[in-house]
């Protein structure tokens, strides 16, 4: 495939822009010093340059908590983006995967999410990226994916690996349950969508649901410590409580993968292991 990657410098565009390169694709990496997504006419030129056959879209602006006080550029960024790279996938034709996020949801189900349960996003950033679905249009691949941890950038893991070295004691809310998942693991099955231009909604996480607590016991785990010194809390004993509303239960059920006989991605703690191995030298 000839494959334009946006957002190509976050942790996920990075591992797919591996991916594409391994698989023998023509790559066309573009962070946001090559390509601001939420200028119509740069989009416009850069893929009439390009005129790849897939358009990925890694690009998002994903401060959940600062896009409460900026819903104008969280708007521009995950939403308007959209937009201006549907309209230019259709000058060229190209297929679009957008890749989307579990704040879509309220939370509010006793159960994991399929793909076609409704959405409705509590927070400002779960509006824009929503707003981005919508843009992408129906023959887009929609990729929703959760707790996303990989090598290049801050998420979770690095987050645990570095207050460790600085606290005794960690605390992290046991009300919030989701899916972590691990990018170098996501970008092959991303590329494998890309490839086959599958239209609709997918929900990809690497398998396995834990609370924030839990998850972080395991990254504590897995660095050899001993996983006694975190604690849980409740998200209503957060000091400062967080700007941005979360969703108490994000979990998302790989509905669409399984009807395809697409294999899911591995348990989190395979790939947890190997990045806290890597990244601990």
């Amino acid at each position: 495939m000839r494959i334009a990657v946006t957002g190509a410098a976050g942790q996920l565009g990075t591992d797919l822009v591996a991916a594409c390169r391994a698989a023998g694709d023509d790559v066309a990496a573009l962070d946001h010093r090559a390509l601001d997504v939420g200028d119509p006419g740069a989009v416009a030129v850069t893929l009439s340059d390009i005129q790849p056959d897939v358009v990925v879209n890694c690009a998002a602006w994903t401060a959940v908590d600062a896009c409460e006080f900026d819903p104008e550029r969280a708007q521009r960024l995950n939403g308007d983006a959209v937009r201006n790279l549907r309209s230019a996938c259709d000058d060229v034709g190209a297929h679009l995967v957008q890749i989307s996020t579990d704040y879509v949801f309220d939370g509010s189900l006793d159960r994991p999410y399929v793909e076609s349960d409704p959405t409705n996003p509590l927070s400002v950033y779960g509006r824009s990226k929503l707003a981005g679905e919508i843009a992408a249009g129906r023959d887009a691949t929609i990729v929703r994916t959760s707790w996303l941890c990989g090598a290049a950038g801050n998420n979770m893991v690095t987050t645990v690996l570095r207050l460790i070295g600085e606290r005794d004691t960690l605390s992290f809310v046991a009300d919030q349950r989701g899916c972590p998942t691990f990018t170098a693991d996501l970008a092959p099955l991303v590329r494998r969508l890309a490839a086959d231009r599958r239209p609709g909604v997918v929900h990809a996480t690497n398998r396995g649901a834990v609370s924030w607590y839990e998850f972080v016991c395991d990254i504590v785990t897995a660095a050899g410590r001993d996983p006694a010194m975190v604690h849980p809390i409740s998200t209503a004993e957060l000091d400062p409580p967080r700007p941005a509303p979360r969703p108490a239960n994000s979990v998302l059920d790989n509905a669409a993968l399984r009807a395809a006989g697409i294999p899911l991605l591995r348990h989190y703690r395979e790939p947890l292991a190997h990045l806290v191995a890597s990244l601990r030298g």
